[in-house]
């Protein structure tokens, strides 16, 4: 069995929303190295029968979560989830330290370059196929394809949850749709809503390394007449309102987001929220019902869920 060991570099107090983190995108396994335990540890060294003193002499002075995946065709997209949803806690009110992410193989196979034979063209809903830039696919009948070299840090489309929110882009976005892409990762759902008609697309990620690729996935798929990537997060960035507001994340992120959501949405909008692992999707209902919305629609894929609300209008009783 070959594993992907991705370590956090965090805070005491951010601990355990990275370890749900990591939970709910699928570790197997999570280790908690934080100085603070091991010096807790040392004062109450009756208790304990040995406390390895080599933890205590690092580089970092924080905690590092370290959660275990097994290598597979969307071990990039997990990786991904979990970086976009690190990525948000600040905003809501935790503290992530350097907030660094980082991957190593627990094996002797390079992984780097490996998950590439597992990615082929793929199509995943009535009319879209995604493409990686290396791959040759012609188009059958009235296929939309969407080319993408995602690389190693980010999603590929095909994992369940991305899957979900595309299937659902295709049934909302109409013509003169606005849609907001929030975490937009490799920008892969605000190209699917600009194919699929959009009329404007503002995307936004915290990480800078994301917006470039993003852009570079927009410029391969001749929508940046439509499409903007902006560096930062929804509530600094965006000023305006949409028709339609994806988020692709974890269920403790979405209910974060769900208390101030409907603010950037217009009457009637519409909230694709996906990455919630279906233990979690009632929790999630609730507080969106909570917080004004009115859920319309509940796909499930796996262990993954995608809840799709909708903002009540005014008069809506």
């Amino acid at each position: 069995m070959k594993w992907t060991e991705v370590a956090i570099k965090t805070t005491t107090e951010a601990v355990e929303a990275v370890t749900n983190i990591l939970y709910d995108a699928g570790a197997n396994g999570v280790a908690i190295e934080d100085p603070k335990d091991f010096l807790f540890m040392k004062q109450e060294e009756t208790s304990w029968d040995y406390v390895d003193e080599a933890l205590l002499i690092r580089d970092y002075e924080g905690a590092i979560v370290k959660g275990y995946l097994p290598a597979s065709a969307d071990l990039v997209d997990k990786i991904e989830l979990i970086r976009k949803s690190v990525e948000l806690l600040p905003q809501f009110g935790l503290d992530i330290g350097i907030g660094e992410i980082t991957t190593i193989e627990v094996s002797e196979e390079d992984w780097s370059s490996a998950w590439k034979q597992y990615y082929k063209p793929v199509k995943i809903s009535d009319k879209i196929v995604i493409k990686p830039t290396w791959e040759e696919y012609q188009s059958q009948g009235d296929e939309i394809i969407l080319e993408l070299d995602p690389g190693m840090a980010f999603g590929t489309g095909t994992h369940e949850t991305t899957v979900m929110c595309i299937q659902a882009q295709e049934k909302y976005v109409k013509g003169n749709s606005k849609v907001f892409d929030i975490g937009c990762g490799s920008g892969i759902l605000s190209i699917a809503a600009a194919k699929l008609g959009a009329s404007k697309v503002i995307a936004v990620d915290l990480d800078a390394t994301a917006v470039a690729v993003a852009e570079k996935n927009v410029a391969i798929n001749g929508v940046e007449d439509i499409v903007t990537i902006k560096h930062g997060n929804l509530m600094d960035t965006i000023n305006e309102r949409a028709d339609i507001v994806v988020a692709n994340i974890i269920a403790d992120i979405i209910i974060l987001l769900s208390k101030e959501i409907s603010s950037f949405m217009e009457e009637e909008g519409v909230f694709i929220a996906s990455g919630i692992i279906t233990e979690k999707m009632d929790l999630v209902k609730e507080e969106l019902i909570a917080n004004g919305l009115e859920i319309i629609e509940v796909n499930q894929m796996g262990e993954w869920a995608a809840i799709i609300s909708k903002k009540k209008g005014e008069n809506h009783e």
